[in-house]
């Protein structure tokens, strides 16, 4: 095995992830979901070292950002000093406005949605996220989307799946043609059908 470095290890993080969401997934027992959760952690902690040998940053560095971060962007759980509020908002919508207010008080200069959104997200994942984002800031959908809605997410499943075997049976790459859509519609032309179709990436 040649050198560790971030780029080295960013395969390992993402199927770490993965697993763990599979665990929870699958309804697996707690023993597993510790041991999944811990081998994140061990990501984590390598990529902290790899920055600690470049004299970048610590792990405590990580955890003590990842605190302050907490605290500021949920004014509504935790005062400014660490500890928590009286009262706390009644609702999940509420939660989420709070936090939108304060990002974008962090960011004002933001002014596109999808900013921040990874690239490198599984199509479905990334299309998922645009459409909650575009929600958030009052953002159209797509106009021709008339699919759904749907009695439980198993019946979703089968509809993608049948989906993504017709693209197969086609000669087309599934995944790719969601990437496509989706920066259609990030870019502003997923309202417009007459836009020409981007190139595949």
């Amino acid at each position: 095995m040649g050198a560790l470095t971030h780029a080295s290890l960013v395969e390992y993080l993402l199927e770490e992830a993965y697993e763990v969401a599979e665990t929870i997934e699958e309804g697996h027992p707690d023993s597993e979901l510790l041991g999944e959760l811990g081998d994140v952690l061990l990501q984590v902690v390598l990529h902290a070292r790899l920055a600690e040998e470049r004299g970048a940053f610590t792990f405590d560095d990580v955890a003590r950002g990842l605190g302050a971060k907490m605290i500021r962007r949920n004014p509504h759980v935790f005062r400014p000093d660490g500890t928590l509020q009286d009262s706390f908002p009644a609702t999940v919508d509420q939660i989420v406005q709070k936090w939108d207010a304060v990002k974008r008080a962090e960011k004002p200069g933001r002014k596109d949605p999808f900013e921040g959104i990874p690239q490198a997200l599984p199509a479905l994942a990334r299309a998922q996220k645009s459409l909650d984002r575009a929600a958030r800031a009052g953002v159209p959908g797509p106009a021709d989307m008339e699919t759904g809605p749907f009695a439980t997410e198993e019946e979703l499943g089968k509809l993608l799946f049948a989906v993504v075997h017709s693209a197969h049976e086609s000669g087309f790459d599934a995944e790719r043609a969601l990437r496509g859509a989706v920066r259609q519609y990030q870019q502003g032309t997923g309202r417009n059908p007459a836009a020409p179709n981007p190139a595949p990436s």
